[in-house]
């Protein structure tokens, strides 16, 4: 519980809420659990909440009828999503889906909840607001990139992106996971590392890429 409510606290409008609407949502959250690949929202019958990534990582992506996926973005530690309390938010009438990248534990705030306190308390609404026109930004991005980047680009700013994130030339990752970040197929993402490879810009081993020339990626974007 007390650890709970200390995440709780890192909320940036728990400071504009009342004493009510604090216990409220102590109540009304809960930490859970998502195992690797697992799926954590569909937007489909359903309206998870609010919550904060407390661990791991979440991708968020669109999925057609014939399955083809498009991701929107991802999440990590210490990121807030608002569209999967997508309920709340009557303007939202397209579909997402949210699963795990690794290991996720969430901090979730019941969609109800959320509800009740953004039609009182100015600062909550305000913020989920702001919170969901920047993720729409990040949707615009990426659809951007995919209207208008070859696949090249497109690997080429993911690599450079997670690169920086790791805070190493070396990225953990598949080919099949690679795809999924770009929307394309692991075909044609292996068959563009092993370009990248005979350019001399990456050297690829089995599970991971390592990043040889910068320089030589920035200048493809």
């Amino acid at each position: 519980m007390e650890e709970r409510i200390a995440q709780l606290q890192t909320l940036p409008f728990w400071a504009d809420l009342t004493n009510v609407e604090r216990e409220e949502i102590i109540h009304g959250s809960a930490i859970q659990q998502f195992p690797a690949g697992s799926m954590i929202h569909n937007c489909v019958g359903e309206c998870l909440g609010l919550f904060l990534v407390r661990k791991g990582g979440v991708r968020v992506y669109l999925l057609s009828e014939e399955g083809r996926e498009v991701t929107l973005f991802q999440m990590g530690e210490g990121d807030i999503c608002t569209l999967s309390a997508s309920c709340v938010l009557d303007p939202i009438e397209f579909d997402t889906q949210m699963t795990a990248l690794e290991d996720c534990q969430l901090l979730v705030v019941n969609a109800g909840v959320i509800r009740r306190i953004m039609e009182e308390n100015l600062h909550v609404r305000c913020f989920i607001y702001e919170m969901t026109n920047r993720r729409f930004t990040d949707v615009m991005r990426s659809m951007q990139q995919l209207l208008f980047f070859g696949v090249d680009q497109r690997l080429a700013v993911f690599l450079l992106k997670a690169s920086e994130k790791a805070d190493s030339p070396e990225i953990r990752i598949t080919h099949e996971q690679i795809a999924q970040q770009i929307s394309s197929a692991r075909e044609v993402v292996a068959r563009m590392l092993k370009k990248f490879s005979n350019q001399g810009l990456v050297e690829v081993r089995r599970g991971s890429v390592r990043l040889l020339d910068r320089a030589g990626l920035e200048a493809l974007i």
